[in-house]
């Protein structure tokens, strides 16, 4: 099994109160009691770290007094953080202390009621361990028990989840990813795996294109890099199928149609080759296929079709390329959101390849920059600690597609010939708001007998559950987080005391293993006995620790941050880790996963004549995914889902700002407000994801499980293809 699919994914306070008019100290809190370690008048700072998906990873700085958090800032010794943190990290103390968080072990009367029972700790586990003895009993396997599980609240301790289902036996699990897949195997197939070069070396690019992401969103700490980059002189460009905050800020923006930019990568890349300003030094050096690739160029492509695909003007595409090829060095940085199409992971082989041609892979301040995990060197300790009991039945793990969990589990659950699902553990995510097609997530959800949720809020995936179990805050317990974008690794200090009776995943799985050898003795292998303090030092390896001149894991501790180096560009030293130990623009291991060896153009997903407009669904600037938009302070900023329409498309269809929309899909529809804006295409709507408090609204209703091109080579299934979506739209 790959380490991706081992792996789940493999996402100063003047600030805030400037935009949000109240400050970042616990004072605005309504009082909760709690005990604590402190002394009357103690005063001390710790390190924390943002345990969101998130590029930034932001490393934190602490203030607590008498047990309570009285501040929060970025650490400065970080320099990525660089001692701030987003409008998102500031609301952690009102994320902390927030009235609405779950603080009990609670079982609901019935599914979807909202009439909870609070019960005890040792309640809790008590029911959930007989209910495994009695599955195992019935079936001689542990095989009905799911696990549905990502990286909402995450740090490395988190895998302890994994490590717990282990110790039950073989069990049935939710595998893959709906962030990235395709473009991790898109550069697994040309690189060898993902590597990007570090972020913080853009200030040395002479030319950036960021393409298809919106940092000013999702990696602020991105903006101030690009920002200082610019002043050097950078251009930066940045090409989006939507006109982006960061487009914004841009010294250029270029409005692609979307889906078809491996048709603009291709063509700069003709352009290129036709004006010779390719780097074949670099590529017989360093590359096998390069010459196949360049026939399929001369051939296959012009600047015509590349112009007809993706609306950008011949013109451009020349002064583009043009530009690219000639400053040295050029970066590009490639966002997650174009490769979440039927053609997407094509569409990263062909940037890669733009990139590699032009000679801007190994150069500080080039690359073609999508992710990394080389800074990910745990020992896994809470995941591996789990191992089977003797006895287990099974022949080993059922994988289920995340992707497609909620139909698979129905198709199992109605297959005779099949080991139903009989329970679900969730954790570290909100499937019901966040996985596509949410009307059969209910379906799979009523065919599941019994369901668990560890979580801090109860959202839509907690309201239909039979159990709800409180997890901690980051600052109730201890983690280590590493980037998948920077190379700082940060450590999390226990802050304050748990509140209320909230445990982390490891400690959850501790207790269940102790309950359930006092049950049945030697049903359950997960360790006991171990503080946290502990977990966190085994997760560190002598190899690891030495990496970053350490004598100790606990050196971290001294300024809570950590950074892996040799990393200013990506592949300099012409090791690439594919089969050839070269880069491949054609790849045999491609072609075995049923794709072509050479990056060439699939063609994009044909718009249904009924449906004709396109629905992207991207990130909300004040939420990630499901989480933050629940909070007082986010909910006074935005409270309310809107759809984006151009005004062409808008007076086409009789809309005007405020008019209520219904929005159709195949597969569902929504009833939402629509807001004129001239920065969506013209033949597209943006419906921003996430999960709203208190409303039944969500997204997802309109989003079909439609599968990428790529993502099983590794992380063992297919990405999603969110943005491939095509809905109706009428006035109501």
């Amino acid at each position: 099994m790959s380490s991706f699919s081992r792996r789940t994914f493999l996402k100063g306070s003047a600030t805030l109160g400037a935009l949000l008019g109240i400050g970042s100290t616990a004072s605005n809190f309504q009082k909760v009691n709690m005990n604590t370690a402190h002394a009357a008048g103690k005063t001390k700072q710790v390190f924390s770290s943002c345990p969101r998906n998130c590029y930034d990873t932001c490393s934190i700085v602490t203030t607590v007094e008498d047990g309570t958090i009285k501040f929060i800032t970025g650490n400065k010794n970080n320099t990525y953080t660089n001692g701030r943190l987003c409008v998102k990290g500031f609301t952690y103390p009102n994320y902390v202390y927030s009235p609405d968080r779950i603080k009990y072990p609670m079982k609901q009367k019935k599914r979807g009621s909202g009439k909870w029972e609070r019960i005890s700790w040792d309640e809790a586990y008590d029911m959930i361990a007989k209910k495994i003895l009695a599955i195992k009993e019935k079936h001689g396997s542990t095989l009905p028990i799911a696990l549905d599980k990502y990286s909402g609240n995450f740090n490395v301790l988190s895998y302890g989840v994994e490590g717990m289902m282990a110790s039950w036996g073989y069990t049935t699990r939710a595998q893959g990813t709906p962030c990235w897949p395709a473009g991790i195997d898109s550069q697994t197939f040309d690189f060898g795996t993902i590597v990007n070069s570090d972020p913080e070396m853009m200030v040395k690019a002479k030319y950036l294109i960021i393409w298809g992401a919106n940092p000013a969103w999702t990696s602020v700490h991105s903006m101030s890099i690009i920002q200082r980059a610019k002043e050097n002189g950078t251009k930066v460009v940045v090409i989006d199928p939507i006109m982006t905050d960061t487009a914004a800020k841009a010294d250029e923006y270029i409005e692609i149609k979307a889906s078809t930019d491996g048709a603009l990568a291709l063509g700069m890349a003709k352009y290129i080759l036709d004006h010779n300003l390719q780097d074949m030094e670099w590529m017989k050096k360093n590359s096998i296929g390069y010459e196949e690739y360049l026939n399929y160029l001369r051939h296959n492509v012009s600047l015509e079709w590349a112009s007809e695909k993706t609306g950008v003007p011949v013109k451009v595409i020349e002064r583009l390329a043009r530009e690219y090829a000639a400053a040295k060095p050029a970066s590009i940085w490639i966002g997650y959101g174009m490769q979440r199409h039927t053609n997407g992971g094509a569409a990263v082989r062909s940037i890669d390849a733009l990139a590699a041609m032009s000679g801007n892979i190994g150069v500080v301040g080039g690359g073609a920059n999508y992710a990394q995990l080389d800074s990910w060197g745990f020992n896994y300790t809470a995941q591996l600690a789990g191992t089977l009991p003797e006895g287990s039945g099974g022949e080993g793990d059922r994988m289920i597609n995340i992707n497609n969990f909620p139909a698979q589990v129905l198709a199992i659950n109605n297959d005779p010939k099949q080991i139903p699902i009989e329970m679900l553990w969730v954790a570290c995510r909100n499937p019901i708001a966040q996985d596509p097609e949410t009307s059969v997530s209910y379906k799979a959800f009523e065919s599941i007998d019994f369901i668990v949720t560890a979580d801090l809020w109860f959202n839509a995936t907690v309201n239909q559950s039979d159990l709800v179990l409180p997890v901690c805050s980051i600052f109730e317990t201890w983690g280590l987080h590493a980037s998948y974008w920077h190379y700082w690794m940060n450590v999390n200090e226990q802050a304050i005391n748990p509140l209320y009776e909230s445990k982390s995943d490891v400690e959850i799985a501790m207790g269940i293993s102790k309950k359930l050898n006092e049950l049945q003795p030697g049903s359950c292998t997960y360790p006991t006995d171990r503080t946290m303090e502990e977990w966190v030092g085994m997760e560190m390896s002598d190899a690891f620790i030495q990496k970053f001149g350490f004598n100790s894991w606990r050196d971290i501790l001294k300024k809570g941050t950590a950074k892996v180096t040799g990393y200013d560009a990506a592949w300099a030293d012409g090791k690439f880790r594919t089969p050839s130990g070269k880069y491949e623009f054609l790849s045999k291991k491609c072609a075995s996963y049923g794709h072509h060896a050479l990056p060439v153009y699939m063609e994009e997903m044909e718009v249904p004549k009924e449906r004709p407009i396109r629905l992207l669904s991207p990130h909300w600037k004040y939420g990630l995914h499901s989480q933050f938009q629940n909070l007082e302070w986010m909910q006074s900023v935005h409270n309310e889902p809107y759809m984006e329409i151009h005004p062409v498309l808008a007076r086409q269809k009789g809309i005007k700002e405020g008019s209520m929309v219904k929005v159709s899909s195949d597969i569902g529809f929504v009833e939402i407000k629509a807001k004129v804006t001239q920065s969506v295409p013209k033949n597209a709507v943006v419906i921003y994801e996430g999960w709203y408090k208190d409303q039944k609204f969500n997204v997802n209703f309109l989003v079909k499980a439609t599968p990428a091109d790529m993502g099983s080579c590794a992380t063992g299934q297919s990405g999603l293809a969110f943005h491939d979506q095509f809905v109706n739209i009428e006035k109501m």
